[in-house]
């Protein structure tokens, strides 16, 4: 049993973050302003090439700062998606962050949780702040046990490595599911359906005000699945679909005798269409590889703005061009997306309907995971009392929606899709913690 003062919870999200710490002046938890305004922040960190260096290496910025320091054109290397480096061989990898200076993705990810826990000392968690609830996804990585143990394990030792030394881990969907029962005031079987950035994870719990008050809830978690599809994965397909159809993407070659016209290699616009991977494309060889690939396209301008986009590295940005578009036709309508970054008066429209089309495949996916986590459960679609959606990506309407198409009885509730999620981590790590 730790002091009440010694613990927090994170939710280390692929796309925000967020802890909650016991409260100073009562029982109860709080989540932490990161930034002002703010109980979330992005998980993103900006390693700036120029700067002055001390013991931990180049300054840094993280959260909107680092968003904010990659938009205004500062030399340095922005880290977003970190979370979608665990379970695989990247975690061990060294990646350039400008400057010549390498650092591990390992240590950028403890940076980040380093981060998280110093802002919550500031916000009064007494030191030793060293007990940890951690929230993870149902699958790191689908289908695979032992990449998905190495994913646990990798964010366990980056979590000790910055002084958490007893560290827990809960279901970030089973976690959303304390948030609802706290605001419930009868026993229900939900669907919490909690789909960020990296995953989209479905569970069947057992509520109610009668249960919460035990701390062993195992027996009321009644099937949980998920499958490593969500919002980054939208916003790698809309960028596919327009920003890079302006690039070159399946475009193709000149016509030669006696032979059609091929397709121009892809496999450069997925790289740049997937943030950890982004950075690769601008190594010296893979440019000058590139640069002599300019005959195979049967329009030169495609290849000149291809080379635009590597030589003055605007691959982060792109790719956050189709993150703010996808937001855009969330809720319906279309949008145009502002390319003179890469030429003066360039841009593309995204309509709905061109969105829709590219997710498709994918919402299915999660629609499907949803209904094989009812099946899981020995349930069928009508058993189902409420819907509860958590996380940055149930904004998307066309999502929601088909989700909850297919559980017409049930009622479909909308939690904090930022911080429900850490909300529900502050009230198991008080039940663990405190008990």
């Amino acid at each position: 049993m730790s002091s009440p003062a010694t613990f927090c919870a994170i939710d280390f999200g692929t796309s925000n973050s967020a802890i909650a710490i016991p409260r100073a002046d009562g029982p109860g938890m709080r989540l932490v302003e990161l930034e002002p305004g703010h109980q979330t922040m992005p998980t993103a960190v900006f390693y700036f090439v120029e700067g002055r260096h001390d013991a931990d290496g180049p300054p840094r910025a993280f959260g909107r700062a680092a968003v904010a320091a990659y938009v205004e054109g500062a030399e340095g290397r922005l880290m977003r998606s970190m979370k979608s480096i665990l379970g695989s061989g990247l975690i061990d990898q060294t990646t350039d962050v400008g400057g010549g200076r390498g650092v591990k993705y390992a240590d950028i990810l403890a940076g980040y949780l380093k981060r998280l826990r110093n802002s919550a000392l500031a916000a009064g968690a007494a030191a030793p702040l060293n007990h940890l609830v951690l929230g993870r996804p149902v699958f790191f990585v689908d289908g695979e046990p032992a990449r998905d143990a190495a994913a646990q394990a990798s964010l366990e030792a980056a979590a000790h490595a910055v002084g958490f030394n007893d560290v827990h881990f809960q279901f970030e969907p089973i976690a959303a599911a304390f948030d609802y029962e706290s605001q419930i005031s009868d026993e229900r079987i939900v669907l919490v359906a909690d789909i960020g950035g990296g995953t989209s994870d479905f569970s069947i719990v057992r509520v109610g005000p009668e249960r919460m008050r035990r701390l062993d809830r195992r027996d009321d978690i009644l099937a949980n699945h998920g499958v490593h599809i969500a919002g980054t994965d939208f916003d790698r397909h809309i960028e596919l679909a327009s920003i890079l159809r302006e690039l070159g993407y399946r475009s193709h070659g000149p016509e030669r005798a006696g032979s059609p016209a091929r397709e121009v290699p892809s496999g450069v616009y997925f790289d740049l269409a997937t943030w950890h991977l982004i950075n690769t494309v601008y190594s010296p060889g893979r440019v000058s590889e590139l640069r002599a690939m300019k005959s195979f396209y049967g329009n030169p301008v495609h290849h000149q703005r291809l080379m635009t986009v590597i030589e003055d590295h605007l691959g982060h940005e792109l790719a956050a061009r189709a993150e703010g578009a996808k937001i855009a036709v969330s809720g319906g309508g279309d949008t145009e997306i502002d390319l003179s970054l890469v030429e003066r008066g360039l841009s593309v429209p995204l309509s709905e309907q061109v969105a829709v089309e590219s997710l498709d495949a994918d919402i299915n996916r999660i629609v499907q995971a949803g209904h094989e986590t009812v099946a899981q459960a020995g349930l069928k679609p009508e058993q189902i009392d409420a819907l509860y959606f958590t996380g940055g990506s149930t904004g998307l309407r066309l999502l929601a929606d088909r989700i909850s198409a297919g559980f017409p009885a049930a009622a479909a509730v909308r939690g904090d899709r930022f911080a429900s999620v850490a909300t529900g981590l502050g009230l198991h790590a008080a039940r663990l913690f405190t008990r």
